[in-house]
């Protein structure tokens, strides 16, 4: 116990700046414990990019703080503010909360649907730093393929299991963000070894190809039912005409699952998706990958600091644009569910922009302090995502067994969901914290 109460006052003394000790990114150490963010790209005459065996040089703080930046804003589904807005319908600022803590219905954008693309193209963003790396090691090209492709089979059953933990026999679905992302991610790591030009090629061909199946799969028509596939018929988010190709549960994706998800055992034969998510999205999600290795190629690159983050600005405001210009003329709607084309040029849009934040303020401008707390969370990203899904409802529970019922009703009822997930989220982090500490972080 006096260890645990030990480090909790460490916490209190980083915060208050007493603690020189807590300057991590000053640590000589962490170049050899952290060795992923090496030494930049350069390019040959030609298009082609070769990476130079240099010294391993410093990891970039800003990755670990947006990934961990994402990561909270996962755990932090454990605050509850909706349950706060029903208590407070008449406060706007409670309700705007809950909109961004959570998923929109079908069409649109809210701060929660970022976190996937964001993990995803943080996945794509690391990717070059740690080919370089590894090669600095020594490590063939064969042994890195042969490595990427165990780490995209152990994510993809990873997401297997953390989708079949209240199920009683294993749940083959692969809609979690981890399968999603192992599923692509030999793909991506074959891309990490060709010059630019390619990848972008890749990118667009993705999309194009994407965009295509979805088009030429027949619509449903009038007598289509859509009750049978879980959507009312008077849902407002059904749409017609052309518009209708990316219907929910009635789509080019929908019907691939309808064939391929009952090749597996099922309790009961696979009929749709109730939040219209689809196996097949892995297919644009490593678009998105995609855009985060161009984006790591422009950071290990040779140009200057500030002119990396405006090639993140400018870039991030074209697919904004464009995938925003997709959706209102028609072309494609803007569905993260189903991981529209128009959907990864929108969220890469945001992901470049937020990444061109953590990149000028942290790296650029040298303000890291303040984001230790999220990178002791970004160290350690996938043991944040499995605490999120599989720890939290246990510390809810103790808690409460502990402290009482009443403890978390000290500023009314209304917001006894809200402080009793905040001590969720503390115990969360201080876990992760103890892990930072020992140098104990979970790697695939």
């Amino acid at each position: 116990m006096w260890r645990i109460e030990g480090h909790f006052w460490e916490a209190v003394y980083y915060f208050r700046g007493l603690r020189e000790g807590f300057r991590f990114h000053n640590r000589p150490e962490k170049a050899k414990t952290c060795p992923e963010m090496t030494a930049p790209i350069t390019e040959s005459p030609g298009t082609a990019k070769t990476l130079e065996l240099a010294p391993a040089a410093t990891r970039l703080t800003s990755l670990d703080a947006y990934r961990g930046f994402v990561m909270f804003l996962m755990m932090a589904e454990a605050l509850n503010l909706c349950r706060v807005a029903a208590a407070r319908p008449d406060n706007p600022i409670w309700q705007f909360l809950c909109h961004h803590q959570s998923h929109v219905e079908w069409v649109g954008c809210s701060l929660h649907d970022l976190i996937q693309p964001s993990f995803s193209f943080l996945v794509g963003v690391a990717l070059p730093f740690s080919i370089a790396s590894r090669s600095a090691r020594g490590q063939s090209r064969a042994h890195m393929i042969l490595h990427a492709l165990w780490r995209g089979l152990a994510l993809i059953l990873l997401g297997v299991f953390l989708r079949s933990t209240s199920r009683p026999q294993t749940y083959w679905t692969f809609e979690d963000t981890l399968s999603q992302i192992g599923l692509g991610y030999g793909f991506l790591f074959l891309l990490g070894f060709r010059p630019r030009r390619e990848q972008w090629m890749a990118f667009g061909l993705i999309l194009a190809a994407y965009w295509a199946a979805f088009a030429l799969y027949p619509w449903p028509g009038a007598e289509f039912n859509y009750a049978q596939v879980g959507v009312p018929p008077n849902w407002p988010h059904l749409s017609t005409g052309f518009a209708s190709h990316w219907n929910k549960n009635s789509n080019f994706a929908w019907g691939f699952d309808t064939w391929f998800l009952n090749l597996f055992p099922r309790e009961k034969p696979f009929l749709f998706n109730g939040g219209g998510y689809a196996t097949l999205s892995f297919i644009p999600t490593l678009g998105t990958m995609i855009l985060g290795l161009i984006a790591g190629g422009i950071l290990r690159s040779e140009r200057p600091p500030r002119a990396k983050v405006k090639w993140l600005i400018v870039s991030g405001m074209i697919g904004l644009a464009a995938g925003w210009a997709a959706g209102r003329l028609g072309i494609c709607p803007v569905v993260k569910r189903i991981w529209t084309p128009s959907w990864v040029l929108f969220s890469g849009g945001w992901c470049l922009l937020l990444l061109a934040g953590f990149y000028g303020v942290i790296d650029l401008w040298g303000r890291k302090r303040w984001a230790f707390p999220l990178v002791v969370i970004g160290m350690n990203s996938i043991a944040a995502y499995c605490m999120a899904h599989l720890f939290d409802d246990f510390i809810f529970k103790n808690l409460r067994t502990h402290l009482g019922a009443n403890t978390f009703r000290v500023f009314g009822s209304a917001y006894e969901p809200l402080i009793h997930g905040a001590l969720v989220l503390l115990v969360m982090w201080l876990l992760l914290f103890w892990m930072y500490r020992r140098k104990i972080f979970l790697r695939i």
